[in-house]
């Protein structure tokens, strides 16, 4: 089964074990762990053949990226514009084409206005219809900001862009978070835009505290599991595991990924894409 891992977490292992950040040495990590791919962030698309050389090299594949920007105000929304389709074309010459979105929050988890997030809206929308011309596809993500005020940015963004343009990178554990630790929000999110997922970031807390793996504990992986396939979901992937105060440290970046494959697979196959 294809497992991806995001970049942010190995940044963390790097931190945690009072380590240089080393991209080879963390991709050949998650090589070891039994991952098959690789998901980068990228600000600026001078980064990318690096990025792409060295996950080539490791035998990993890059099939998803994560693209930076902020939206919410005209002027920030024609720089990120812009950049993003830098950064797409790189991509796309080394075979990327699966774009994840979490346009900026602001400073302090201040809501944005209403004018705000309609002009964000109406910027992602663009930008992903620009990016499906050039065979590129928008996947929006959240994080919690987006949840609150009745999750208005988040479902303001969902409702008002067009599915052919803007597909859903659903984070399952920031859905669950955002909601106040809420597996039935997790699942009516599901419920509401099962044809729009097109990937899904995983990860696990226990008591409400990022695990070190993913395996039994707050968000019941079971039923989610199921949930997706009631819905006919059929998506990529990725392993997102990271650390916040009062995460275990007893295991290894190999470690805490192969446990967490091993838990995951036999729930999660029969709605992946491989």
């Amino acid at each position: 089964m294809f497992f991806a891992t995001n970049v942010y977490g190995w940044t963390l292992l790097a931190r945690r074990d009072g380590r240089d950040w080393d991209l080879g040495q963390a991709m050949a990590d998650a090589k070891k762990a039994g991952l098959t791919g690789w998901e980068h962030s990228f600000r600026i698309a001078e980064d990318v053949q690096h990025v792409a050389d060295t996950a080539r090299q490791q035998g990993l594949e890059m099939r998803s990226a994560y693209v930076h920007g902020a939206f919410h105000e005209p002027d920030l929304a024609e720089g990120a514009t812009a950049n993003a389709l830098k950064i797409a074309a790189a991509l796309r010459d080394v075979g990327v084409r699966e774009l994840i979105f979490n346009p900026d929050p602001l400073p302090g988890g201040t809501l944005k206005t209403d004018t705000q997030i309609v002009t964000q809206t109406r910027a992602i929308n663009a930008l992903g219809e620009a990016l499906a011309k050039d065979g590129s596809r928008l996947l929006y993500h959240t994080h919690d900001p987006e949840m609150k005020a009745a999750a208005r940015e988040f479902h303001h963004m969902m409702v008002n862009t067009d599915p052919a343009a803007v597909s859903f990178c659903l984070d399952a554990h920031w859905v669950y978070r955002g909601a106040n630790n809420s597996q039935l929000a997790l699942h009516d999110v599901v419920s509401l835009y099962a044809k729009r997922i097109g990937l899904i970031h995983l990860r696990q807390s226990v008591n409400g505290i990022w695990s070190e793996a993913i395996g039994t504990g707050d968000i019941d992986y079971p039923s989610f599991a199921a949930h997706l396939a009631r819905h006919d979901v059929k998506a990529l992937m990725v392993l997102e595991l990271a650390m916040e105060d009062g995460t275990p440290a007893d295991m290894s970046g190999v470690e805490a990924n192969a446990a967490s494959i091993r838990y995951l697979e036999p729930l999660l196959k029969p709605v992946a894409i491989n």
